[in-house]
């Protein structure tokens, strides 16, 4: 399978899910990235969901809880802290 045809697959999955995921705690953004491990890319594209901190599964409620993947595409789970837009001058 070519890399173009995965990243239209991942596009497909990440927009189906994209509002489902927006509304779990602490997820501030949904998109497509490489999914990380120890820091680091894996080169291995992913649903990356973002949020303001990871917190322990014993401390989620289990509709918050974000799945390993989402219709056999990896997703990935990236702190990026709280996100504030920047005001215009």
């Amino acid at each position: 399978m070519s890399v173009q045809l995965d990243l239209e697959q991942v596009r497909a999955v990440k927009t189906a899910h994209e509002a489902d995921l927006m509304r779990k705690a602490n997820v501030v953004g949904v998109g497509i990235g490489l999914r990380q491990q120890g820091g680091r890319p894996t080169g291995e594209l992913a649903i990356v969901v973002s949020v303001t901190r990871k917190v322990s599964l014993s401390q989620l409620a289990p509709g918050d809880v974000i799945p390993r993947e989402l219709d056999r595409i990896p997703v990935d789970v990236q702190v990026v802290g709280e996100l504030r837009a920047l005001r215009s001058r």
